[in-house]
């Protein structure tokens, strides 16, 4: 187990843990947009690690398997599993009512270990199946639950940083806003982006803009309106999805966009590949009003696509 720690030198540690079936690993999925391999998921035996960038940063993803024999060994172990944490993620099943007891007794664990590491992670917990149907069926019931969640696990961490998230495996955009604003705090660049996105959707006459890289995450957004923002966010998944689909059939062009014009609303989908390395980024755009200019969309499009890149990489 010390190679696992070793391997994490030099990286921003992610830990995601919690009891076993809470849904970590199906989160990891999920924003890896690997749907066919939630289905028969099974649950993470000891330690899951995947490195991923974020920008010119390279994270550390561990996945801490839930099971009760693998929670004592943790607890055993602090140094090996918990040290050198940055951002911590505790995922919570709020449908599984009968463990929410257990699940409040680990986290309480977890936030120890963390002291007598004498590290200061942000806490960021995750009240995940929050399922749109459940949500439109029994609005009060999961409200009351996790208001009661809330107050208990503030009470555990005490002074802790601690942020909370309502998240869905069926609602993709609850999984990208969450994780997105957990880690974007480890990059300080990610103000100079939003100007820039801001910028570049109102010189476009926009209603909605986002960008989203490899991993799901939203580098930065703009919303002119709620209904924008709504739409936005319901049609960004199949995007991506549709996006993927055509990678699968071969190398994408950088000229290639996706067009679709829904609801009295133009959309336009396009990928943004970044020759000097592997990573590629998704621009998402809306406008209500007036069809693309096909060729004033793609000339303010390249400056704004270099300025981007040249953000990323100074």
């Amino acid at each position: 187990m010390e190679y696992l720690k070793d391997q994490s030198i030099g990286m921003h540690k992610i830990l995601f843990t919690g009891l076993d079936m809470a849904g970590k690993t199906s989160i990891i999925h999920a924003l890896k947009r690997e749907f066919s391999q939630i289905i028969n998921i099974e649950p993470t035996k000891g330690i899951s690690r995947r490195i991923f960038k974020l920008f010119d940063k390279d994270i550390s993803e561990w996945d801490l398997g839930g099971q009760q024999k693998y929670r004592i060994s943790y607890i055993k172990n602090p140094n090996l599993y918990f040290d050198g944490t940055e951002v911590a993620i505790y995922v919570i099943d709020i449908l599984n009512h009968a463990r929410i007891p257990e699940s409040l007794s680990y986290f309480k664990d977890v936030v120890y270990q963390f002291e007598r590491l004498k590290i200061n992670p942000p806490i960021n917990i995750l009240f995940h199946k929050c399922d749109p149907e459940l949500l439109k069926c029994k609005p009060n019931e999961v409200e009351e639950i996790i208001t009661n969640l809330t107050k208990q696990i503030k009470d555990i961490a005490k002074n802790n940083k601690i942020r909370f998230f309502q998240t869905s495996i069926y609602n993709l955009y609850s999984l990208m806003n969450a994780v997105s604003e957990i880690l974007l705090q480890l990059y300080p660049k990610t103000q100079i982006i939003q100007r820039s996105i801001e910028e570049f959707a109102k010189k476009l006459n926009c209603d909605g803009l986002m960008i989203i890289d490899d991993n799901s995450l939203i580098v930065g957004s703009y919303f002119e309106n709620k209904s924008a923002k709504f739409l936005l966010q319901e049609s960004i998944q199949y995007f991506l999805t549709l996006n993927d689909c055509f990678l699968n059939l071969g190398n994408l062009n950088e000229d290639d966009q996706i067009l679709v014009q829904k609801l009295g609303h133009h959309f336009l989908f396009k990928t943004i590949i970044l020759k000097e390395s592997s990573s590629s980024y998704h621009l998402s755009i809306i406008k209500a009003h007036q069809p693309y200019d096909l060729y004033f969309v793609k000339k303010e499009l390249r400056f704004f696509i270099e300025r981007f890149i040249d953000i990323i990489n100074k």
